[in-house]
């Protein structure tokens, strides 16, 4: 294994000589995160151009071996929890600490139709260790899979495991989703699925902010997204913003910088976790992006939009459409 120091700004993923799970030190989960990469052959349906993989295609999810993937993951969390591998790869005792384990890597997870197998697996590793509360089980995902029942019946496993959904909204306008996540979703359809993700299993959306040829988003998309995020307010658990801090592996790269300013009038904010840029103190700045949104506390498994059985054209995200 290697002994190279852990840090925010390098997330490899043969970190620790494993094929599917790695451990990185994660500014957003505050700590230690224990990713699965459900994606080895950087599949996605989605080509966000601040994304940190190279080489990413457009292509279903590989057949995983689900008992290689539960051997790594249970030798890895000994490693953590019972080894030395905080206190020889992390400078910082206070950031010694595992904090989640999730499911991100290389592509969208969800492509994956092993999914609900992996949360059971999940489940079982996290009852051999007596991993409790404070350890999360977290589905970083775009949300554009909901439609597939397998998809639905890990968030309703993952729910059953304390665990959350990390939903992806970087922008609200047609427009804006395809420029930044190359994604052909209307609106009306992430609206309904991160409603039908928040009845499933508790969800916080997660939103990337930064500096597009040293500009923010214009005021029409801030106001795009605040229109399909408002009416799901209740069902949130609160929003993530975060910034770029790795450098992108897309044609765009060059042309993206960080946000660095606090967000206005967020301090005061409960129920919304902010994400640092990889900068002490720095919060991610959105002019007025959260001023607007209220995230009362809501009815346990209240739909604001009622889930129902797509049609197949009603996801024009699906890999095999490319």
């Amino acid at each position: 294994m290697t002994s190279t120091p852990l840090t925010p700004h390098d997330h490899s993923r043969n970190s620790a000589g494993f094929q599917y799970v790695y451990p990185v030190l994660s500014r957003r989960a505050g700590g230690v995160s224990v990713g699965i990469n459900l994606n080895p052959n950087q599949a996605c349906n989605w080509r966000c151009i601040y994304c940190q993989v190279p080489g990413l295609v457009r292509s279903q999810a590989p057949n995983i071996p689900l008992l290689t993937l539960e051997a790594e993951l249970v030798q890895l969390l000994a490693q953590i929890l019972r080894g030395n591998l905080l206190n020889d790869r992390i400078a910082d005792p206070e950031q010694r600490i595992l904090k989640d384990i999730s499911l991100s890597g290389d592509g969208e997870p969800t492509l994956s139709l092993h999914l609900p197998d992996v949360i059971d697996l999940i489940g079982r590793a996290r009852q051999q260790f007596s991993l409790g509360t404070s350890v999360k089980t977290v589905l970083i995902t775009n949300g554009s899979q909901l439609g597939r029942s397998s998809t639905r019946l890990a968030l309703e496993k993952l729910a059953l495991l304390g665990g959350e959904v990390w939903f992806k909204l970087d922008r609200g306008s047609t427009a804006g989703m395809r420029a930044v996540n190359d994604s052909r979703r209307p609106p009306a359809l992430v609206q309904r699925d991160l409603a039908r993700a928040a009845t499933l299993c508790p969800t916080w959306l997660q939103s990337c902010f930064f500096r597009l040829d040293d500009a923010y988003p214009p005021e029409h998309e801030i106001a795009a997204w605040l229109e399909l995020v408002q009416p799901l307010s209740p069902l949130l658990k609160g929003v993530l913003l975060y910034t770029v801090a790795r450098p992108s592996q897309q044609p765009e790269a060059g042309r993206l910088s960080p946000a660095r300013a606090p967000v206005a009038q967020d301090a005061g904010r409960p129920r919304t976790r902010r994400a640092g840029t990889g900068m002490p103190g720095q919060p991610v700045k959105q002019p007025a992006l959260l001023e607007s949104v209220s995230l009362p506390a809501g009815p346990a498994g209240v739909a604001v939009l009622a889930p129902r059985s797509p049609r197949p054209d009603e996801y024009p995200d699906d890999p095999r459409r490319f």
